[in-house]
């Protein structure tokens, strides 16, 4: 070797990257989750759920012959900071793929690079709106339509309250919620008499409660998740409206029991099944769907105790077990064939509900998933009967 072939090598070896064995037998998968601020709750457990299913589908070989790493980053449930995120995992840690949380602001604004890199998304939240990002992109979420028509069809098949008030954060989800509120009350036969914001720093909402209560809405339909949810149920309460019904959001399990704490049965909510049923899977009829929450719910009881939440979690497993199914399917982490691959997947019961994607369906929930729970002796239970 002469004396300028060595040199060109060393210039190469000094530009060159050396990549260690282990990060190349690696398939990582990005996360961007609220970890602080308002989405802190749900997030958390959106990435509880994926590290169970990392540490599943890793016990059993990985996938494609590697192992599986989450690489996940705190958005601060800001949008800004979404995009910084993002950049950083596609850029530094060199992520195949994301399976990322419920900010759903903060999913949008990275959407564009995200789409051009060619990367898929598996999203906790709605879909971005440009139909170029939604190629990429699979939510896992239940369309806001089906909360807020389980909320309407409880109050007209089991009361006799006909007006209602509309109480909801400004967020990309409570706003597509609240104008699907607004459009279906007269398909069931109610009145939307009031329809209220608020923010969710704000500490007190009597002032938007009491508007609720003088326009003659017998319910409040409360958009928006976190723990402003406790603080309307105390307000109602200390405001005297006994006879007030307050449906609230889909929620995080100990947010759901300490606002039933206060208001009893007059606190209801949309839930999917597998939330009532951690403590009885009997409550799941479908024999695949029981199979699929029990290889759920048996890992995260071991992990995490008896004091968990269901709703984000279980839904974030499915959507890991579907990307590395689609990934075996496509023999390759490539992100075209990965997206492709996934949207032939087909029917799919998982622990969180069933799933039917397609290459024109990005939406995987298709058919309402919630039943309409309440708190009974510290505990979630169905509400069959209305009140």
């Amino acid at each position: 070797m002469t004396s300028r072939h060595v040199l060109v090598l060393a210039a190469l070896l000094a530009t060159t990257p050396v990549v260690p064995a282990a990060a190349q037998d690696t398939i990582k998968i990005g996360s961007s989750l609220g970890l602080t601020g308002y989405g802190s709750i749900t997030d958390g457990h959106w990435r509880e759920g994926l590290e169970l299913a990392v540490e599943a589908l890793n016990a059993k070989g990985g996938v494609l012959g590697k192992k599986l790493q989450l690489v996940h980053e705190d958005n601060k449930s800001i949008p800004q900071q979404a995009v910084l995120v993002y950049r950083k995992m596609m850029t530094e840690d060199k992520v195949v793929a994301f399976d990322s949380g419920c900010i759903s602001a903060g999913n949008f604004a990275a959407a564009s690079f995200v789409t051009r890199a060619k990367l898929p998304m598996m999203l906790c939240s709605i879909l971005p709106q440009q139909p170029e990002e939604q190629k990429w992109a699979f939510s896992f979420l239940p369309p806001p339509k089906f909360e807020v028509d389980s909320r309407y069809e409880f109050l007209k098949s089991k009361t006799d309250i006909r007006k209602v008030g509309i109480l909801g954060d400004p967020s990309p989800y409570g706003s597509l919620m609240r104008k699907f509120a607004l459009e279906d009350a007269k398909e069931f036969g109610l009145e939307v008499v009031a329809n209220e914001s608020y923010q969710q720093e704000d500490a007190d909402f009597s002032v938007q409660i009491g508007r609720i209560n003088a326009a003659g809405a017998g319910a409040i339909i409360m958009i928006g998740q976190g723990n402003a949810v406790i603080t309307v149920a105390k307000n109602i309460k200390s405001l005297g409206l006994d006879k007030m019904l307050l449906l609230g959001s889909v929620n995080e399990r100990d947010l759901l029991v300490e606002a039933g704490r206060v208001l009893g049965d007059r606190y209801l909510f949309p839930s999917p099944i597998i939330q009532v049923a951690i403590d009885d899977l009997a409550l799941i009829t479908d024999p695949k769907a029981r199979a699929a929450a029990e290889a759920f719910i048996t890992p995260l009881k071991a992990k995490h105790g008896g004091k968990i939440d269901t709703s984000m979690s279980s839904r974030a497993w499915d959507s890991l077990l579907m990307l590395a199914q689609a990934m075996e399917a496509a023999k390759t982490t490539e992100g075209t064939a990965v997206r492709d691959a996934f949207e032939k997947i087909g029917p799919y019961v998982g622990a969180g509900a069933p799933y039917e994607f397609s290459p024109t369906q990005h939406v995987g929930i298709t058919k309402n998933p919630y039943v309409i729970a309440y708190v009974k002796d510290g505990k979630l239970a169905i509400n069959h009967d209305g009140r």
